[in-house]
């Protein structure tokens, strides 16, 4: 009796769904704040073996339940915004996520379907599913602006693959998980063995070799950043009430860091329209000017002839290290305008529909407009800096459009409040490290709430400031010179990589007459 249970339970492949299930969801252990980068092979390799030779019909299934556990548990951070901020009932915020989590298990589910429709048979093939898995990734990163949230590569952001990071970025250490977890996956089921031992040899020595390169150096100069991390409460951001104190707070945590080159307030940190904020702009010019200081600070700037909001940056105090006075002042170049928006907390996708329904699509400052793809890196106190607003930093190619050899320093600020005490402000954390890596040069992160830190050319932390906690975060960071293989060829290399392994497949297994 339990034999022929057993036999319909696998006949009907529900067993199947839920270890794919159950592998996508371990996946989240991988990335921070657990950070146990083993798992992710371990998951992956475990799901291959479930994947392989199965026909369409299945891998469509088995793809999608994957995605659905490992979405689900990788991005349930949202759900804390959507409940504390969105003004709904559970049972619709519940529905919301399972939306948007469905939605984005289509993505792996795609790849499973063209590595089964590619396949002489019809059946799933693990290396055809290599170059269609980074396909899909790709679409899930340009689709509807994108939301590449919780690539592979970030997970090993720690493990000895990092070094891959500056040659072929996060995306192609992807690239290079898949390669190692098929051929564990055929090592383990036994086919063909000496090839796929010859395969893992030579993927482990061409890891080691990575490890042992360099390709920036120090430029033997200093600058002291002090990053503000001011905790303000995210119900107390726009009350009008709380405008002067919170600028004011800003102000006088920045009067006693003015040892520093460089003082970073977060995003929004100014909680007042910037036409509307000249009065104290004008304080804070003219008091880091006098102390030679210079303050980056997220504001955000309404045209009153376009009558368009821009999320932005601006620089106050000195933009030159031998500037005599501050050079602030309104409309001012020395600034940045958020590019990638992010869908519903900054622009509303048919909004005339949407925002009716609930206050969940009708959040505080949900109407920006887009700044140009393509912007000048800012300038503080004689420094070059590039500069990313929150979300952005995901989006690894909108900083190598953006970065030069004279870029000094990447930046990002943020606004982590709306995620609570999640996972999600951790993911943005190991994000930015990642890109650090990949761009060979130091990060500053300075957010409302945590996790603020900085960051060296190498994605290590040098120091940090735990959330939940008002505080300032002071340290020296070295000066780096060079390019990565990254900053010049982006993505491009990876993706040659996968077309000539797809290509290779397609010669070695020729479609059926």
């Amino acid at each position: 009796m339990l034999t022929a249970l057993k036999r319909k339970v696998t006949d009907s492949n529900i067993f199947g769904y839920i270890l794919s299930f159950i592998a996508g969801l371990s996946l989240v252990f991988a990335y921070a704040p657990f950070s146990v980068w083993p798992i992710a092979f371990v998951a992956l390799t475990l799901w291959l073996i479930l994947l392989n030779n199965k026909p369409i019909k299945n891998v469509i299934k088995l793809g999608f339940f994957f995605g659905l556990g490992f979405f689900g548990a990788g991005i349930s951070w949202v759900h804390v915004s959507i409940v504390n901020f969105g003004g709904m009932p559970l049972i619709i915020s519940l529905l919301l996520m399972l939306l948007l989590c469905s939605y984005l298990a289509l993505y792996p589910t795609l790849s499973c379907y063209l590595a089964a429709r590619f396949n002489k048979n019809k059946r799933f093939s693990p290396w055809l599913f290599i170059p269609f898995w980074l396909f899909s990734e790709y679409l899930r990163s340009v689709v509807l602006t994108g939301f590449p949230w919780l690539s592979l590569g970030y997970n090993q952001i720690d493990s000895p693959l990092a070094a891959f990071a500056p040659i072929i970025g996060e995306t192609g250490i992807s690239f290079i998980m898949l390669m190692f977890a098929v051929t564990l996956m055929q090592i383990l089921t036994h086919k063909a063995l000496k090839v796929h031992l010859f395969i893992m040899t030579i993927l482990v020595v061409v890891t080691w070799v990575v490890n042992q390169q360099t390709w920036i150096k120090p430029t033997g100069k200093k600058t002291k950043v002090a990053l503000i991390q001011g905790n303000i409460e995210q119900s107390m951001r726009w009350q009008p009430e709380q405008e002067w104190p919170t600028m004011l707070k800003y102000l006088d945590l920045t009067r006693i860091n003015y040892g520093a080159d460089i003082i970073v307030w977060p995003e929004s940190a100014i909680p007042k329209l910037e036409p509307l904020a000249q009065e104290f702009l004008d304080l804070a010019n003219r008091s880091a000017a006098l102390n030679n200081a210079a303050i980056i600070t997220g504001i955000q700037n309404y045209n009153i002839k376009t009558k368009q909001y821009y999320n932005g940056l601006i620089v106050i105090g000195k933009k030159d290290n031998d500037s005599p006075k501050g050079q602030y002042s309104y409309n001012t170049h020395n600034r940045y305008y958020k590019h990638h928006l992010l869908p519903i907390g900054e622009f509303v996708p048919f909004g005339d529909l949407l925002r009716p329904l609930a206050p969940f699509f009708n959040l505080p400052m949900s109407s920006f407009s887009r700044g140009a793809y393509i912007q000048p890196n800012i300038k503080a106190n004689g420094l070059h800096v590039l500069p990313l607003i929150c979300f952005e930093i995901v989006f690894a190619d909108q900083l190598k459009a953006n970065f030069h050899n004279d870029t000094d320093l990447l930046l990002t600020v943020s606004n982590d409040a709306w995620f609570g005490d999640s996972h999600g402000p951790h993911q943005h954390l190991e994000i930015t490290r990642m890109r650090a890596l990949e761009f060979g040069r130091p990060i500053l992160r300075s957010t409302n709430n945590g996790v603020t830190a900085v960051i060296n050319e190498q994605g290590q932390v040098i120091k940090q400031i735990p959330q939940f906690k008002e505080a300032v975060l002071t340290a020296d960071i070295n000066l780096m010179s060079g390019r990565t293989p990254y900053s010049r060829w982006g993505n491009w290399t990876v993706y040659l990589l996968a077309l000539l392994l797809f290509m290779t497949l397609k010669v070695a297994i020729p479609r059926q007459k």
